[in-house]
């Protein structure tokens, strides 16, 4: 009698250490995911050699555990189970305006390159250098280099923290990007490339589209010639973080608030939010990405990066996630 192959499973966390915030991409046959340094896991790995500038700015942080969040890696798998870390793809030794809380990464590739949208600084008010910026590289791994030398967005528009941006390119090769926190998201639109904001046919620069309990976190797919918009809700810090969407019929909504589709396991894990959303190229399969805090710690920044599968209901409504430790099964994409 032939032997039963046994089914791999990822296992979650996917990868080792404090990751949060993770957006998994697919880059022709390998998975990415890009998340936020967390916390030290281990040994130290923060960044020494700052600039005057940079060590004034680390002087508004609000949260000294921010000052240790002044790089990005990356991660990069081909089957879901087995990841290779690709270290520092951005640090702050690279832009000299950010000094600190290099938060929610957004990658997307365009133009031949591979642009890195990442908030900095956390600031509080207009007064402050920081917002979302922008690195591009000619792979994947980097190295990103500040394309700007100065923040794409650099003030609070509706209400938006420039925070927790995400990259959208609808089907007509547009691209939008959505972000906010601070219980407020706008969408803007990106130029051609990606390197400045233009006007809508309207004229408007910033429109909000903030659905019920949104906090932050945006992210948006299509399917089925629908606008899938999902956000975060609830405290980052706390057991009710929790993933919520809406859907609409245009980029810009409206989006009402349908309900959570994450949230927290008392036997699996707390803090289950900040998402992202794989889907498997030309096949109707979909992963969330996301992060969560281990059953029996306090930490809040003891974030752990997870995948489980989406579904989909008769209706296109998004079914309640189950979180697991198994994770998801191997899946090499050239296999559709």
């Amino acid at each position: 009698m032939e032997e039963e192959k046994k089914t791999i499973y990822s296992g979650n966390p996917v990868f080792p250490g404090w990751y949060a915030d993770p957006e998994g991409i697919v880059f022709k046959d390998e998975y990415w995911i890009y998340p936020t340094f967390s916390d030290d896991y281990g040994d130290a790995d923060n960044t020494t050699d700052l600039t005057e500038q940079q060590l004034a700015l680390q002087k508004n942080t609000i949260n000294p555990q921010y000052l240790k969040q002044t790089f990005l890696d990356a991660f990069s798998s081909k089957d879901l189970v087995n990841w290779e870390k690709h270290s520092r793809v951005l640090d702050i030794k690279d832009v000299s305006w950010a000094a600190y809380s290099i938060w929610a990464p957004s990658i997307i590739k365009a133009n031949d390159k591979y642009y890195l949208f990442f908030g900095a600084n956390d600031i509080q008010s207009d007064d402050e250098m920081g917002g979302i910026g922008v690195a591009v590289a000619d792979s994947p791994e980097g190295p990103f280099v500040d394309a700007l030398g100065k923040p794409l967005i650099n003030s609070f528009h509706n209400g938006a923290q420039p925070i927790d941006q995400f990259v959208f390119k609808d089907d007509d090769g547009k691209h939008y990007m959505y972000y906010g926190g601070w219980r407020h998201c706008n969408i803007i639109q990106l130029s051609d490339d990606l390197l400045s904001i233009v006007p809508f046919d309207d004229g408007e620069t910033f429109k909000e589209v903030t659905p019920d309990e949104y906090v932050e976190g945006p992210f948006v797919f299509k399917r089925n010639d629908k606008y899938y918009f999902m956000w975060s809700e609830g405290n980052w810090g706390g057991p009710d973080y929790s993933v919520a969407y809406a859907i609409g019929d245009t980029p810009f909504g409206p989006f009402e608030r349908i309900g959570k589709v994450l949230q927290q396991d008392p036997n699996i894990a707390t803090g289950a939010g900040h998402h992202s959303v794989i889907k498997i190229p030309d096949t109707d399969e979909y992963y969330i990405v996301y992060h969560r805090r281990p059953l029996g710690t306090t930490n809040g920044n003891h974030r752990e990066t997870c995948i489980d599968e989406m579904t989909f209901d008769e209706e296109g409504f998004i079914n309640p996630v189950k979180m697991t430790n198994e994770g998801v099964q191997k899946r090499l994409l050239n296999n559709n």
